[in-house]
């Protein structure tokens, strides 16, 4: 279980659960606290090249170098998959699986306060080591929750980059799935924020 509070806490992406199709593992964490009106999630990765094609919210945020937070704030079976590029752009969509999922409206992603070291604008591909950081405030309002403070819910982290010139799949908690599939709440971790 992760424990969330005020305090800043850092956690490793680092679960490689497909080692054998795909092995390469880029560093990558995530900061995580709240404030009870906010989230905060400040995300550090280092890897082989970097890809912001993604020019607007809403768009294939995963085929560029991306974060992601796959929330359920609750045990109604819904889940949100939140996935930020790496200048920014933002996938946010809610729903039970994988299929039929509801994208959040254009008010709610832009509610979300983003600070990439990397800019906001897509550059491409670049094909050297790089170093970059998303931090994330997101508001309770995202999640149809009043607070933080209180909720015990489930979720998972994740670094991707589906078209990167190395394609990888990290998780902060395991996957036991026979091929990369970051959709499958029932291994996702519990949460609770104190």
């Amino acid at each position: 279980m992760l424990q969330v509070s005020s305090e800043p806490r850092i956690e490793r992406i680092g679960c490689l659960n497909w080692p054998e199709a795909f092995p390469y593992a880029p560093e990558a964490s995530v900061e995580i606290s709240h404030t009870g009106a906010l989230l905060q999630l400040h995300f550090r990765v280092r890897e082989a090249a970097v890809r912001a094609v993604c020019e607007a919210d809403g768009g294939r945020a995963w085929e560029d170098s991306c974060v992601e937070f796959f929330f359920a704030p609750r045990e109604d079976g819904l889940y949100y998959n939140l996935e930020c590029t790496c200048t920014g752009r933002i996938l946010l969509c809610r729903g039970a699986g994988r299929h039929g999922r509801e994208p959040l409206p254009a008010e709610v992603l832009g509610a979300i306060r983003r600070r990439c070291t990397l800019g906001d604008a897509p550059f491409g591909l670049r094909q050297q080591a790089t170093a970059w950081e998303v931090r994330l405030d997101i508001p309770a309002a995202t999640f149809g929750l009043a607070s933080f403070a209180g909720v015990k819910g489930r979720g998972n982290f994740y670094k991707c980059g589906d078209l990167l010139p190395v394609p990888h799949y990290l998780s902060w908690a395991p996957i036991a799935t026979p091929r990369p599939d970051f959709h499958r709440p029932e291994f996702f971790e519990r949460m609770e924020f104190v």
